[in-house]
């Protein structure tokens, strides 16, 4: 009577072994390493702001540039806060940026929204043309074409107003070109079903392309709305009236009306500030989905 042998089972490979060749898990030194290039990155990041925050709250008493600098104050104080206030009108000069920045804001929404739609869903003569000319004018700097803008604004009686400060800034070429992105990720098939249904174009933009890209759209506002608020060469260009300043440019005139004093400088850079960081704070996760989302949902 023969007997089978029973077939010994498959050795398994040491958990050692299995770990070391693991990619998922990164050895001692990478980990390491990746976690002092973040504490790198954030100095640099963030670094500045913490000086300039902890400068605007320091005392006339306090050395600020003791070495190494103490991020929290050793004597407290906003009378930097007040004197701003009282020299330079910075609340109407941040008044004046936020007019600036909602029109850019709602223009680049709209406007990149229908134009992105245009290029990418409709069938036209010319769009590969349009699509070089956008590209071609994202390789010129700003300044190129900052002459020319002012002329076209002097030209319309818009020099030396909010209006003219705004209009250029409008609509944007890589806010065309992301929200033609984002209309690219909508079927085709779903657009020709909607117009075999009979919907018309402004039925079709409302209901099947907006709804897939509103979080590009957040995305392309929170732009918007930073390079408005930033912007400093355009409004300084156009603007001559001290009355009408936007906040960057009000804040050119505090730093040459108080060169000598750093800490009004630095509260006057924190409250300019305070609208960037609260905006993106309350749209961060809108903006991160809008980067990461695409596709028809539904």
């Amino acid at each position: 009577m023969s007997t089978a042998r029973a077939t010994p089972p498959p050795r398994q490979k040491p958990w050692r072994s299995q770990r070391a060749f693991d990619p998922t898990r990164p050895t001692l030194a990478g980990l390491v390493g990746r976690y002092l290039l973040l504490i790198f990155v954030v100095i640099i990041s963030i670094g500045p702001f913490l000086w300039q925050l902890s400068t605007s709250f320091k005392g006339v008493n306090e050395n600020i540039y003791s070495f190494p600098p103490h991020l929290i104050p050793q004597e407290f104080s906003i009378d930097a806060y007040r004197r701003v206030a009282h020299v330079v009108p910075i609340f109407r000069y941040a008044w004046h940026s936020v007019i600036v920045a909602a029109v850019c804001v709602v223009g680049n929404v709209v406007l990149a929204s229908l134009a992105g739609y245009a290029l990418t869903c409709m069938k036209f003569r010319g769009k590969k043309v349009v699509m070089g000319i956008l590209l071609s004018v994202l390789l010129l700097p700003g300044e190129v074409t900052l002459t020319s803008q002012y002329l076209i604004v002097k030209s319309m009686g818009l020099a030396n107003t909010l209006a003219g400060v705004a209009i250029p800034g409008v609509v944007g070429a890589i806010n065309v070109l992301l929200m033609a992105t984002a209309c690219r990720a909508v079927p085709p098939s779903v657009l020709d079903a909607a117009t075999v249904d009979g919907a018309n174009t402004w039925s079709k933009i409302c209901r099947i392309v907006w709804p897939n890209i509103k979080g590009m759209a957040s995305v392309v506002a929170v732009f918007s709305f930073i390079g408005a608020w930033d912007d400093f060469l355009w409004p300084l260009v156009v603007l001559n009236d001290p009355e009408k300043y936007t906040l960057t440019v009000g804040m050119q005139y505090l730093s040459s009306t108080m060169s000598t004093d750093p800490r009004e400088v630095a509260s006057g850079t924190v409250i300019a500030l305070i609208p960037i960081v609260i905006i993106f704070a309350s749209m961060q996760k809108v903006f991160f989905r809008g980067v990461e989302g695409g596709g028809v949902k539904g």
